[in-house]
């Protein structure tokens, strides 16, 4: 018996793992490709596959001097367990996992498909809808018959929220899925900018700014019960693009992809205008979400309307200031004290006096009023997945630090299929440690491998785990605390 499962077994709970990877095939992939998109679909996606600036292809066709010259990123290389040949069959075939699971000490997980993070993201229409469509027939027919443990999670283009309600709706009420997965932001163009510089995009992240209202995704969201769930790449992006070193790219990409959808949502009053709704960040780790909330607040405290009084311009006293200047600075400011200066010399300290004061609250759309408003627009409905190798996990359970002593919502994910799971064995003993360090206690522990990841998945839809051999667990622990 492994360690992991020794250690399962000394738990009075189930160990719910919300994020899995598994890994395709590519040739059976293609098959899907075509049966969704026509007989030349697999080709296309092989054309748009190429464009991304996270994935392989570029990079590997030119040379040393061209990728320096194109400023192409280095790509993920040696991602998965190719080393270790059972783990590696583990990662693709949905049996062989469905039997090692209580080997790694999880009772069930929630799988994200190897080519789910990417699709969504593709700027051809056709092409990104029918590689979404083919990986969610695809991954249903996988693990439809492993559904007590295995839980499929499907892959939604988000381009418009027209085409991620289409999807979303055929993959939960023809295919049967429970979970699925958007893009953390859309890459789009800057139309101005289109001729000088052809490759000038911005990143829309659903909330703040947007190019399209996706409220009625988030409603659809709601009527189906179903949890947007966010998990890209910003590899290759931004200061994540070193044309030479991978693991200069890969350190905090998730987190930083998770934190800009995370504030985009937050300040622009998704969270509020949909209370019940959850979202769920993954595999980014929980550091970046206590530094955002800590910020958020430490904003909010600073430059809400009230507090914005003591930086008005407006509220100057010129007279004051003036004297303060001839008592205290008559050597610096010298012939700048005349009376002709007294304009030009003000004016050097109140900057932006014609600021447009109807868009002053910068956190209108919020809902926020007081700090603990920021309870039920940022704590409750947000979840964060974090590795059972993240040493910061810990950070997300202790009230001493967080704003409003409050914990934040971390939710234990496996990454099984990764390169960073050397071990599938050793997955759930690997996340034991920080309670072994003192580092989170067993009630940490238990909310973070059951009771959050059941409040996540069940707490938006009570059916979640219907069929599934944790069901009784989850449905008693809602039950007792009133969901």
């Amino acid at each position: 018996m492994s360690t992991s499962a020794r250690i399962r077994e000394q738990l009075s709970h189930p160990v719910i793992d919300s994020d899995g990877h598994s890994i395709d095939f590519g040739h059976i992939y293609q098959d899907y490709l075509r049966e969704a998109g026509g007989p030349q679909m697999a080709a296309r996606y092989a054309e748009n596959l190429a464009t991304l600036t996270n994935v392989g292809p570029r990079w590997y066709r030119a040379t040393p001097e061209a990728r320096r010259a194109e400023r192409i990123p280095r790509p993920a290389w040696w991602a998965v367990p190719s080393g270790n040949a059972l783990d590696l069959a583990t990662a693709k075939l949905p049996k062989l996992l469905y039997e090692r699971l209580p080997e790694a000490g999880i009772d069930v997980t929630v799988l994200f498909a190897g080519t789910i993070i990417i699709d969504g993201l593709f700027i051809e229409a056709e092409v990104r809808r029918a590689a979404c469509r083919a990986s969610n027939r695809l991954h249903m027919d996988m693990f439809r018959d492993y559904a007590d443990r295995l839980i499929p999670v499907a892959s939604i283009p988000a381009h418009t929220p027209q085409e991620a309600i289409a999807e979303l709706d055929y993959c939960v009420n023809e295919l049967g899925y429970r979970a699925f997965t958007m893009p953390s932001y859309i890459k789009r163009p800057v139309p101005a900018h289109r001729g000088e510089f052809p490759r000038t995009f911005w990143f829309d992240t659903y909330g703040i700014d947007s190019a399209y209202d996706y409220d009625p995704l988030w409603a659809c969201c709601l009527a189906l019960g179903v949890v947007p769930t966010f998990h890209s790449s910003s590899q290759g992006l931004g200061f994540r693009a070193s044309v030479s070193n991978f693991t200069y790219n890969h350190i905090g990409h998730f987190a930083q992809s998770a934190e800009a959808v995370c504030k985009s949502l937050f300040m622009g009053g998704v969270t509020h205008r949909f209370p019940g709704l959850r979202f769920g960040f993954l595999e980014g780790g929980t550091a970046w979400a206590a530094a955002l909330f800590a910020d958020l607040l430490g904003h909010w405290k600073k430059r809400n309307p009230a507090a914005l009084v003591r930086v008005d311009p407006a509220r100057m006293d010129r007279a004051a200031f003036l004297a303060l200047c001839r008592e205290h600075g008559a050597a610096l400011l010298g012939d700048a004290l005349r009376p002709e200066f007294h304009d030009q010399l003000v004016g050097s300290v109140s900057t932006n006096y014609r600021e447009d004061r109807a868009l002053h609250d910068e956190f209108a759309l919020t809902g926020v009023s007081c700090p603990e408003d920021m309870l039920e627009r940022f704590v409750k409905p947000f979840y964060f997945g974090c590795e059972g190798d993240d040493p910061m996990t810990g950070v997300a359970f202790d009230p001493r630090r967080n704003p409003l002593r409050t914990r934040l919502n971390a939710v234990f994910g496996s990454d099984i299929g990764h390169f960073d799971v050397p071990n599938i064995a050793a997955v759930l003993e690997e996340t034991w440690e920080p309670v072994e360090r003192g580092d989170m206690d067993w009630e940490d522990f238990r909310a973070f491998v059951f009771g959050n990841p059941a409040r996540m998945w069940a707490g938006q839809n009570p059916h979640f785990f219907r069929g599934t051999s944790v069901e009784s667990a989850v449905t008693a622990l809602l039950d007792g605390e009133g969901a």
